[in-house]
């Protein structure tokens, strides 16, 4: 697969992922919900964290929020170049099609979550109990680099208690499958399935 279907590929994914969460944010207050199926919602939340919401000030207290936010993004952004060479690197020795599709998903998913992160606290106004205007004239919500991702996918598969029997959680409430997540991170996902699932194939000899 040359590097330029790679590139498209990427482009349909980030177009994908852009338009919906601009539509979301447009369209939807924060905690709004829309049912498609009982499996199935439409659920606006942001997350200014990792994988989950987490934070790294979670884990390193005497970093605040706004510091720990900034090296998150930054972080992002170095890795994305390294994400980048690594599509061309394996093009250039005409890797297996399936690391280079893999790959091409983890850099469009990764590249789709930076924009949120990097620039949608300047484009937008805040979500907190209303719809969000793009460029408002009064300024967004926060500042560069402080951007929150925006997530809507969610798909509670099943609710209910826990048997009494299971060890820790017996008893307790449960939710499958309780994440919110983004078309960007589904295409993260998918990349590292396939890298996965496919291991063998995608890192075979031919890709050395």
């Amino acid at each position: 697969m040359s590097l330029k279907k790679s590139i498209i590929i990427i482009i349909l994914i980030l177009l994908v992922d852009q338009i919906s969460k601009f539509y979301i944010k447009t369209h939807f207050a924060l905690g709004d919900e829309y049912r498609v199926f009982q499996w199935f919602r439409v659920y606006f939340v942001e997350n200014d964290g990792m994988a989950w919401g987490t934070k790294i000030s979670d884990f390193v207290s005497f970093i605040s929020d706004r510091t720990a936010k900034i090296a998150l993004t930054v972080f992002r952004i170095v890795a994305i170049f390294g994400i980048g060479y690594w599509l061309f690197d394996a093009t250039k020795k005409n890797s297996p099609k399936v690391l280079l599709l893999a790959i091409a998903f983890i850099f469009a998913g990764a590249l789709g979550n930076i924009i949120d992160s990097v620039f949608y606290g300047l484009l937008f106004s805040d979500s907190h109990g209303q719809i969000a205007t793009f460029l408002p004239a009064e300024g967004g919500y926060d500042g560069l680099l402080h951007g929150r991702v925006v997530d809507m996918l969610y798909f509670p598969l099943w609710k209910g208690f826990l048997p009494e029997w299971l060890p820790f959680f017996g008893g307790k409430f449960f939710t499958f499958f309780e994440p919110v997540f983004n078309v960007a991170d589904m295409a993260i996902s998918t990349g590292f399935m396939m890298l996965l699932v496919f291991n063998k194939k995608a890192f075979s000899k031919k890709s050395d």
